[in-house]
């Protein structure tokens, strides 16, 4: 079992930044690939990027590429998203997931309970 608690959201106004955090915790936390989803009101859950264990591999929707950029820090237990050039419609609740680096929500094993980001005009 793993146990997800993701932080960093907040309102922020649109061109800006932030950063998310996932603190991981449970056995074997540290190797599990790990993704970032997403949920704005009316819409479906929609993935956002994932990382492999080492953090080598790492993949981006086309919506946030260029833009958003996926880390961890093992020693940590914690997984990152950096959240730049922030758009209106970037406005959602951000999750934390893990055990797998696809773009389906099925395909994930534990989820973090939310946290919302909000981008002003």
């Amino acid at each position: 079992q793993v146990q997800l608690v993701e932080s960093g959201g907040g309102l922020v106004q649109a061109g800006g930044s932030l950063r998310l955090s996932c603190a991981a915790s449970g056995r074997s936390s540290s190797i599990y690939p790990m993704g970032w989803f997403r949920q704005a009101p009316g819409k479906e859950r929609e993935f956002v990027a994932a990382i492999n264990w080492s953090g080598a591999n790492r993949n981006y929707a086309d919506s946030v590429k260029g833009r958003f950029t996926i880390s961890r820090d093992n020693a940590k237990r914690t997984v990152y998203l950096q959240m730049n050039s922030l758009k209106f419609e970037d406005t959602a609740v951000y999750y934390c997931a893990a055990g797998s680096t696809g773009q389906a929500p099925e395909a994930y094993d534990f989820w973090g309970q939310g946290t919302q980001v909000t981008v002003s005009s």
